[in-house]
């Protein structure tokens, strides 16, 4: 895969009500969950976004090559968050990483985006699917996905499920490593079960 074949955006946007506290600044070994995904993303891209209505908040906690994206309608969801970013990168692919998955695996999202090539021009998202459910916030997104995914706005659509069922999308299959790489925190009891794997693989 050629990196300027894929741009990867790290949604930082939500309000982390559950959690008490913003989630991408939860520390885990003394590294913020955004850092986490943004370092994993840059060992497939160089071009690694956060997309934010906060960029402020988030500045100290990242190095100067992870650049900032400003979050035009914040609180509208993560579906309309990824039509801002493929309205504003040109690349062919975005990945979408949420910044709550302290367990990314760069081997397997690797292993996922090797497959992208070899895939029919038709295909507009290669998701990670298990439980009957796609887990959208570790995808891949076709440029050419946009003007549906704006048409399914526009009619008042918010939902990632649904819109994932009426396009020609790819599901990812999901091994054991690769749904315990998708497990997010939005508690702090959640949080600090990932915490204990981590420690317990170190």
């Amino acid at each position: 895969m050629i990196d300027n074949q894929i741009v990867a955006i790290i949604l930082a946007g939500g309000q982390s009500s559950r959690m008490g506290t913003d989630k991408a600044l939860l520390e885990i070994a003394g590294k913020y969950l955004l850092l986490r995904s943004c370092k994993i993303a840059s060992q497939l891209t160089s071009e690694v976004y956060v997309l934010t209505a906060w960029p402020d908040r988030y500045r100290s906690a990242l190095t100067a090559e992870y650049k900032f994206m400003l979050e035009h309608n914040p609180g509208a969801g993560p579906l309309v968050a990824l039509s801002q970013g493929l309205s504003e990168v040109k690349a062919e692919w975005i990945l979408l990483l949420g910044c709550d998955l302290p367990l990314l695996d760069s081997d397997i999202i690797q292993d996922w985006a090797s497959q992208l090539p070899e895939l029919p021009t038709s295909t507009l998202a290669v998701v990670p699917y298990q439980n009957s459910r796609w887990e959208p916030l570790c995808g891949f997104y076709r440029n050419q996905s946009l003007s549906s995914l704006q048409k399914f706005i526009e009619e008042g659509g918010r939902s990632f499920q649904v819109w994932l069922s009426k396009i020609p999308a790819v599901p990812l299959p999901v091994g054991d490593r690769a749904s315990l790489m998708l497990s997010n925190c939005n508690t702090p009891e959640e949080f600090d079960r990932l915490k204990d794997k981590i420690s317990n693989r170190a």
